[in-house]
């Protein structure tokens, strides 16, 4: 396939004259090493996005690069045997705008043990609906599954249900099988989270209280906040219950004693979703395409805007004024 001699990119620098982002041309050559080029077709908006674009946060290591941790396409030439021209496949995390060039250019070029086939249960665009976020809330479930976890312990409690990680871990959650509380900050979304499968929503106050160990009432849940609220969440976990960490929109900290472990048995669990072994990512967007895959996918993408429009993207995101997932249309 002939290669065009430039094309777009969403670039990203820092230098002497300080952060700077916007679209530039780049050339192939000009591009991170690896093994499998790939015509780029559908990216997303994630936190760690808006903080690289906009300076607000340090997440590239180094510069220039690319932005867009997440990536969706067709390959159109590989060096590697596993992967041929005109396969559909995905990447997210796995150094995308962090030490590589990233998802936001009509070329992208990454490692091989980076690339995931795309799953036949999803489109391109469906999958990075899903993307880094829905990658996260699909592993945290695994997680809490490979702890045992069952629906039977009681409902799962999601913070920070109206952001891209929580709304799709209301949907997954909930086609999983599992009841879901929402607690959200946004309480004229409530219609829109029971929409996308949650079974109860609550205020923000439902993890206000600060004791050691609270009346037991969620089997467990996802915190995106961090802080007090997962303190609280622990608290009022059942006995043998998971809860997975996965944000700190809130608060890195975590103040609280162990009662919730050692009375209640209770499990606090990580994800890491940019370093998951490739085993495991394979096994979670098998399930995100198959028995886990969201029926409201549709719903939970609230915004659909091209590589021009990211600054305006990423300033809605680091101002809360977000709901859900917003794709990114590359060509």
């Amino acid at each position: 396939m002939a290669l065009p001699s430039t094309f777009t990119a969403f670039r990203i620098h820092r230098d002497p004259d300080g952060h700077r982002s916007g679209l530039e041309p780049m050339q192939v050559d000009a591009l991170s090493p690896g093994q499998v080029l790939v015509r780029a077709q559908w990216s997303s908006v994630n936190y760690k996005d808006a903080f690289a674009g906009t300076g607000a946060g340090r997440i590239l290591r180094r510069f220039p690069l690319v932005g867009g941790i997440d990536v969706a396409g067709v390959v159109v030439a590989s060096t590697d045997p596993a992967w041929r021209e005109g396969d559909a496949v995905l990447a997210t995390g796995c150094g995308l705008s962090e030490t590589r060039d990233g998802g936001y250019s009509q070329y992208v070029r990454l490692e091989s043990s980076a690339v995931i086939a795309q799953p036949a249960g999803l489109t391109p665009r469906e999958a990075m609906v899903l993307g880094t976020a829905g990658f996260t809330a699909a592993l945290a479930l695994m997680r809490m599954h490979d702890n045992r976890l069952t629906p039977a312990h009681g409902p799962l409690a999601v913070t920070g249900a109206s952001g891209g990680v929580g709304s799709l871990a209301v949907a997954i959650f909930s086609r999983a099988g599992h009841a879901v509380h929402a607690i959200s900050g946004k309480p004229d979304q409530a219609g829109w989270l029971r929409s996308i499968g949650a079974s109860d929503v609550l205020a923000r106050d439902a993890l206000a209280d600060g004791g050691p160990l609270q009346s037991a009432r969620f089997g467990g849940g996802l915190d995106n906040v961090g802080g007090p609220m997962l303190a609280s969440l622990l608290a009022q976990t059942v006995a043998y219950g998971s809860v997975v960490s996965a944000g700190m929109a809130a608060d890195p900290s975590l103040q609280m004693t162990v009662m919730p472990f050692i009375l209640r048995g209770v499990s606090l669990l990580g994800v890491s979703s940019a370093n998951a072994p490739r085993v495991l990512r394979d096994q979670v967007w098998e399930r995100l395409g198959s028995d886990w895959k969201p029926d409201a996918l549709e719903a939970i993408c609230t915004g659909e805007i091209g590589l021009d429009e990211l600054p305006q993207a990423f300033e809605r995101m680091l101002g809360g004024g977000s709901l859900g997932r917003t794709v990114v249309r590359i060509d």
